[in-house]
């Protein structure tokens, strides 16, 4: 799968996982089940989910750094910004640095360009919030928090879920 159809597949995965509603007991459920495959895989991640004005979920498990919770925080900040993934937002700019263009006003140190971060968007509101995960390459992190999506929402993991990474 190339970048262009890894962004139409992403664009799809946005589009797909919606809410009829989220709530505190939501974002537990998928936070938990997030935990969970970390602590049986033994990933050093962290994983935050949070609405625009408040956290609702925080785990950081074993092997997972300060660093991770500090990506987590900027992976946020993009999502919020541009209300799309950040593996999305990684595609479409295609920036090795990891930082966006001088003239866009985002502080490296408040915004990253990296994959982890996905809206949560609710049929009603769009877009309230967010979950991160952090601590693998990006495009595992986004993996992880898509296949949890789907499977709370009962949508076929396998029909969302992005191919392995092109080898150049």
């Amino acid at each position: 799968m190339g970048v262009a159809e890894d962004i139409a597949r992403i664009a799809e995965q946005e589009a797909k996982l919606v809410f009829q509603n989220f709530d505190e007991a939501t974002a537990f459920a998928i936070g938990a089940a997030i935990r969970e495959r970390g602590l049986k895989e033994k990933l050093p991640i962290v994983v935050d989910i949070r609405s625009w004005d408040r956290p609702l979920f925080y785990a950081a498990l074993p092997g997972s750094t300060a660093d991770n919770a500090n990506w987590a925080r900027r992976k946020r900040n993009v999502v919020q910004n541009f209300l799309k993934s950040t593996y999305r937002m990684v595609l479409e700019q295609q920036r090795p640095d990891r930082t966006f263009k001088a003239g866009a006003g985002l502080s490296s140190a408040d915004y990253v360009l990296a994959g982890g971060g996905f809206p949560i968007t609710v049929k009603s509101a769009g877009v309230v919030g967010v979950i991160a995960v952090s601590g693998l390459p990006e495009r595992h992190d986004h993996g992880m928090v898509v296949e949890a999506l789907a499977k709370h929402l009962g949508i076929d993991t396998q029909a969302l879920m992005l191919g392995p990474e092109d080898e150049d």
